[in-house]
């Protein structure tokens, strides 16, 4: 594959970098976690009248088509910002599963509104360690009960409705749209590692009905997801990765010690080029990741997203340490940006599984791939 961005997505990251450089100032951020519980509205308004929240949608649902490489390119300029907003879950979890498992009828009620910023729809698809749903639905006269707890959703407390996972209690997998209004459902504010807008969702018997459910096999669904979402997640934390490698770089340029910039320090050099390294590597994964999904290489992206993901968790953590320490005591002020990077991408890294779990779902799929040379 060719990793130059080809023209239309060389100019969606020209105009998202554009947006969130103007739009998510460490002022703005700063107020946003404290007066608007993590969630930046006037940014999601401004980045649907550009456009960008349908990046990922099939022209016909009033997107761009630009598919997962879209979605990614304006998730690492949101990650340059650290910008308190929902992106990845609403477009990998929710825009992209209802684009292409959705009902005509899902598919004209969701997907306008999340393009024109009107609607928000997010997605959990976190599973249990044995790779169970959190929630579970037993069948009645019209459909099914399902009940259950969802403990950090990311842009819960805006959301108009949750896409989820459940399992069946005649056995499988299934995937709903269920609305945040549905009785039963109850979202509570909770206080995530990034401070962004989050809720944990109590389901107590919510009604669902066959028109909630999206269409397919539920197994092939969620990894379907999964494989979008963890590219998400990567594309997001190597915007995380490369500011703070360059705020690190300024300062330990600018900083003085017995009479001599930080960084002509050899120990200081070799971390900070560590970091660099660990950043493009987080780069090459995920652009490759999404380029197979969009090509359409289901199989081998999956394995390339898990790829990615590894890289985010364990490479990531290494980057937002890095820099951190390399900061010195000012790396521990909260009034100095530098910290929100360790936050977001603590929170990228551990969301959907650490690097160990990844690694180990990632040996599981090569397991079952078939071996060159192996007897058919």
């Amino acid at each position: 594959m060719d990793f130059d961005l080809p023209d239309d997505l060389a100019a969606v990251r020209e105009l998202s970098a554009e947006i969130f450089e103007d739009r998510a100032t460490v002022e703005r951020v700063r107020a946003v976690e404290t007066d608007s519980h993590g969630h930046d509205a006037e940014l999601w308004k401004i980045l649907a009248e550009a456009g960008l929240l349908g990046i990922s949608l099939p022209e016909q649902a009033g997107g761009a088509g630009l598919g997962v490489l879209g979605m990614a390119t304006v998730l690492e300029q949101q990650g340059r910002r650290v910008a308190p907003i929902p992106l990845w879950a609403v477009l990998s979890t929710a825009a992209l599963p209802i684009a292409r498992f959705g009902s005509p009828e899902q598919r004209e009620r969701w997907l306008p509104g999340v393009a024109d910023g009107g609607t928000i729809v997010t997605g959990d698809f976190e599973l249990r360690a044995n790779g169970s749903p959190a929630a579970l639905a037993l069948a009645d006269s019209d459909g099914w009960r399902i009940s259950g707890e969802l403990t950090g959703v990311a842009g819960a407390g805006v959301a108009d409705a949750v896409v989820l996972p459940f399992g069946l209690d005649s056995g499988g997998r299934a995937v709903a749209v269920v609305p945040t209004d549905r009785p039963g459902l109850m979202v509570t504010p909770r206080e995530s590692t990034n401070r962004g807008e989050t809720g944990a969702v109590t389901l107590e018997d919510v009604p669902l009905t066959a028109a909630d459910l999206l269409s397919g096999d539920g197994d092939e669904i969620i990894e379907w997801v999964l494989a979008r979402a963890r590219v998400a997640l990567a594309a997001l934390q190597l915007g995380v990765c490369e500011e703070a490698v360059r705020i690190t770089a300024a300062y330990t340029s600018q900083r003085h010690q017995f009479g001599r910039p930080l960084s002509t320090n050899q120990a200081v050099a070799v971390r900070a080029a560590d970091a660099y390294l660990d950043t493009e590597c987080i780069r090459l994964t995920t652009q490759r990741a999404a380029w197979l999904l969009d090509q359409g290489e289901e199989h081998d992206g999956r394995i390339a997203a898990l790829v990615a993901k590894s890289w985010a968790a364990r490479g990531g953590l290494r980057v937002v340490h890095a820099t951190q320490h390399l900061h010195g005591g000012i790396g521990a002020d909260i009034e100095y940006p530098i910290h929100r990077y360790f936050l977001f991408g603590r929170q990228a890294a551990i969301t959907l599984g650490g690097a160990a779990a990844t690694e180990a779902r990632l040996g599981d799929l090569l397991e079952q791939a078939p071996r060159i040379g192996a007897p058919t």
